[in-house]
């Protein structure tokens, strides 16, 4: 990514080993969907993917979260952090052997050679050279649990969703400071976080909470203001509009987030159960578990992409998207396919982990 980009980290992420979210929360670890793009631009009618596998050098199958920066491809797996600089061609893992706390990523975020991969139980790890390395930060940095969800980074602002708060660093990662329903969250269990400017946005397992004062304190948002369920796995907001994805459909807010509109399969969906959202201009790409649907008029309607397009699975938890290509994280591979031709005043990259 580029210096002036905003990074977002903890993209709706999916569940380890498609444990029910249930059961993720008992362990505190929650259903991770991670979804970012580069462009979501208008013309996102992909047809052929080529998917990605062990067999091109990934730990799992199982990839939790793509990020991408120019020919660098960072996917986060049940096995560990795969990173490729062919564009995807062929990938090399990282491990505990190379500082991660555990080996399953649940989310990762790029800037410059700055990696941060959040990990389901050893905390935030993050690298200064390009993912060769890392050092971790957790419990002992002010983290609320190990359990990294999601991360978000703009400038020395890191934000790190766990099982037991919302992390929140001003030095680039060196100290944290967590916030908990004492603060406002709906819940303490955050699966996504998003932010922009000082308004942030936290996924809950109980309603979609947002601060105005860069993460101080919270107000709640739940089915009573029109989302379609309390449970969220992904949030994503450019201006005044707010995506949510909620265990029953995609919740869409033009008024900054104080009322929604919920949409579901009526819509065009593949399902209801949405795990992570991103947008850009009128494109909308939503993470179903039961493909990725891909709206071109703000969410009005949606096509869904499936095992029938080449991806390694309908389950798909993430997805990101530059200038040429989409790239989607799914239970069974990175599905990788090129975008139509561009037109040269297309929007810059964007998505949950990134914004240009």
């Amino acid at each position: 990514m580029t210096s002036n980009c905003t990074v977002t980290a903890a993209r709706p992420h999916r569940r380890g080993r498609l444990v029910s979210g249930l059961a993720l929360l008992a362990a505190f670890a929650g259903p991770l969907v991670g979804i970012t793009a580069g462009t979501g631009i208008a013309q996102a009618n992909v047809d052929v993917f080529t998917n990605r596998t062990v067999a091109d050098g990934l730990a799992s199958d199982e990839v939790f979260d793509v990020f991408v920066v120019g020919t660098t491809v960072y996917a986060g797996t049940y096995s560990g952090l795969g990173i490729s600089t062919d564009g995807g061609a062929t990938f090399t893992n990282r491990g505990t052997a190379n500082g991660l706390g555990v080996d399953r990523v649940q989310s990762v975020v790029a800037v410059g050679s700055t990696v941060y991969a959040a990990t389901y139980g050893g905390g935030l790890g993050i690298s200064t050279d390009g993912g060769v390395t890392f050092a971790n930060r957790g419990t002992g940095d002010g983290f609320g649990s190990n359990y990294v969800l999601d991360v978000f980074v703009i400038g020395q602002n890191v934000y790190a969703a766990t099982a037991l708060g919302l992390a929140i660093s001003t030095d680039g990662g060196a100290t944290f400071t967590n916030r908990t329903t004492a603060n406002g969250l709906g819940d303490n269990v955050v699966f996504t976080v998003f932010s922009d400017g000082s308004t942030v946005y936290a996924a809950t397992s109980a309603g979609l909470s947002i601060s105005t004062d860069g993460g101080a304190t919270f107000t709640n948002r739940t089915t009573a203001n029109g989302l379609g369920a309390n449970y969220l796995q992904g949030v994503f907001a450019t201006g005044s509009t707010v995506y949510a994805a909620t265990s029953t459909g995609l919740s869409i807010s033009t008024d900054g987030g104080a009322t929604f509109t919920n949409r579901t399969t009526a819509n065009g969906l593949g399902a209801s159960y949405v795990q992570g959202v991103v947008a850009s201009g009128s494109t909308v790409y939503a993470a179903t578990m039961d493909g990725l649907s891909i709206s071109t008029d703000g969410g009005a309607t949606f096509t869904n992409r499936t095992t029938a397009n080449g991806l390694g699975a309908n389950y798909v938890v993430g997805a990101f998207t530059d200038a040429t290509t989409l790239y989607v994280a799914t239970s069974g591979g990175l599905g990788i396919g090129l975008l139509p031709q561009q037109p040269p005043s297309a929007p810059p990259p964007v998505g949950p982990n990134y914004t240009g």
